[in-house]
């Protein structure tokens, strides 16, 4: 397999990642949702915004950053970026929800975000070794 067919299986792979995690949140966490005191009108949730625009901007900046050797390191940054802010945030609201109830230990894993967690490390490793591709090429 050549070293521009794997980047390209690479890039794909961090495009349905990114997708996927967009898709996710704007379901999960939708900024505009319909206000129940007004039917047929949308209320803006700002508390959920950041819940957008993190897989949002994965999607379209860090995508594009890593088609070029030349931004694939600003890239790689942004991405590890998201995917650490990400999994604070994911974290924290984990915590905050589930430690005042006492869950088991198999509540935390199975229960909480640490899925997402996972997932989000899986997005660093592909742009990871996505970068190590350019990096390697050079």
């Amino acid at each position: 397999m050549s070293p521009q067919s794997v980047r390209r299986a690479l890039l794909g792979a961090l495009f349905c990642i990114a997708l996927g995690g967009l898709l996710l949140h704007a379901r999960i966490h939708p900024f505009l949702a319909p206000d129940k005191e007004h039917p047929g009108s949308l209320v803006f949730r700002p508390s959920f915004l950041a819940a957008t625009l993190l897989p949002l901007l994965d999607l379209v900046a860090v995508t594009a950053l890593f088609l070029s050797r030349r931004t694939a390191a600003a890239g790689y940054l942004l991405n590890g970026l998201i995917v650490i802010f990400g999994s604070v945030l994911m974290a924290h609201y984990s915590i905050a929800t589930l430690a005042p109830k006492g869950p088991a230990l198999a509540d935390w894993f199975l229960k909480s975000t640490f899925p997402d967690v996972a997932i989000a490390l899986g997005d660093f490793l592909v742009g990871k070794a996505l970068y190590e591709s350019w990096v390697r090429e050079a």
